[in-house]
């Protein structure tokens, strides 16, 4: 069973994850694996580099992510060809990460679960569930920026009610650790209740 986390910047979903972790499933986090396939010898940092040429790498060879976002930005082609190459990649390493796990379920971790479609590739969703303010405030006091920044970032994804709207499960961890921390296990033995449960081995002959 794969279970599709997600949640908008500032909700809390990486600590979501790591209380899962802790209850030893297994996750993949999409972001990670983003970054892993165009580390330095991977045949996407390949692509990128004979389609935009070699100033988009660092002197030590690893993408220059801001130069890519720069050459994408507000070239529409270029971004779409981007996400031609890189989304088929990113999916299908996930898909391999998981199918390695060997706990009970495991957890697909990703900001975007819902506007890239992931979870039609999880038996179910969870989103971890706060107000705008609470983003807001939380994203200044780890990020530092403004209001404004922060407003923008999450005026970017999918709006909050789209997602309550589209998710299975939502976790409100608009309160302390221990509360998140005791919605998750909860979450947790719903989804062990659902599993199914092996026979004991037949009598031997």
């Amino acid at each position: 069973m794969i279970i599709g986390l997600t949640g908008g910047i500032g909700s809390g979903k990486s600590s979501a994850a790591l209380i899962f972790e802790r209850l030893g499933i297994g996750c993949v986090d999409a972001d990670r694996v983003a970054r892993e396939v165009v580390e330095p010898g991977e045949p996407a940092l390949a692509a990128i580099l004979d389609h935009f040429g070699a100033g988009i790498l660092t002197t030590d060879g690893h993408l220059n992510r801001a130069a890519l976002r720069d050459r994408i930005f507000q070239d529409d082609e270029q971004r779409l060809w981007l996400e031609a190459l890189l989304h088929p990649a990113i999916r299908q390493r996930m898909q391999q990460q998981l199918a390695a796990f060997q706990s009970p379920y495991a957890l697909l971790v990703a900001p975007l679960l819902f506007e890239n479609d992931l979870d039609q590739g999880c038996d179910e969703s969870v989103l971890i569930d706060v107000s705008e303010d609470i983003q807001i405030r939380r994203v200044i006091e780890r990020d530092g920026g403004s209001e404004a920044q922060a407003r923008a970032i999450i005026d970017r994804q999918m709006s909050r009610a789209d997602k309550r709207a589209r998710a299975d499960h939502i976790i409100d961890n608009s309160g302390t650790l221990a509360e998140l921390e005791a919605a998750v296990v909860a979450l947790h033995h719903s989804f062990m209740a659902k599993l199914p449960t092996q026979s004991p081995p037949g009598p031997t002959s």
